[in-house]
């Protein structure tokens, strides 16, 4: 059964474009993991600041394999971080991760 997760980061309005570009660095990281059926990056659209990280998976097993696998914290990683050098100041001020199973919708 298909599972949602969803990280919804705190970004402050001046910093949600720096967010965006990190996650377009790292485009395709989590691709080829086992049970891995989709990602978005939701950006507010009403004046909030809260982003959403919305992620599908086969299973919470498949999920969690992937939480604790090497490929998790490399593709966390930044580009500076990956060649050595310093990590970047984290953009969201705060975040969580919310659990789905998909109760219905429609085929589209």
């Amino acid at each position: 059964m298909t599972v949602v997760k969803i990280n919804a980061i705190t970004v402050p309005a001046e910093s949600g474009d720096e967010l965006a570009r990190r996650f377009a660095a790292r485009a395709g990281a989590v691709d080829d993991q086992d049970g891995f059926e989709g990602f978005e990056l939701l950006k507010p659209a009403d004046g909030r600041t809260t982003w959403l990280v919305v992620t599908r998976w086969r299973d919470d097993d498949a999920f969690e394999a992937w939480l604790h696998s090497p490929a998790f914290g490399h593709g966390h990683r930044s580009a500076a971080e990956r060649g050595g050098g310093e990590a970047p100041a984290p953009v969201g001020v705060s975040s969580e991760l919310w659990s789905y199973e998909i109760a219905g919708g429609s085929g589209r």
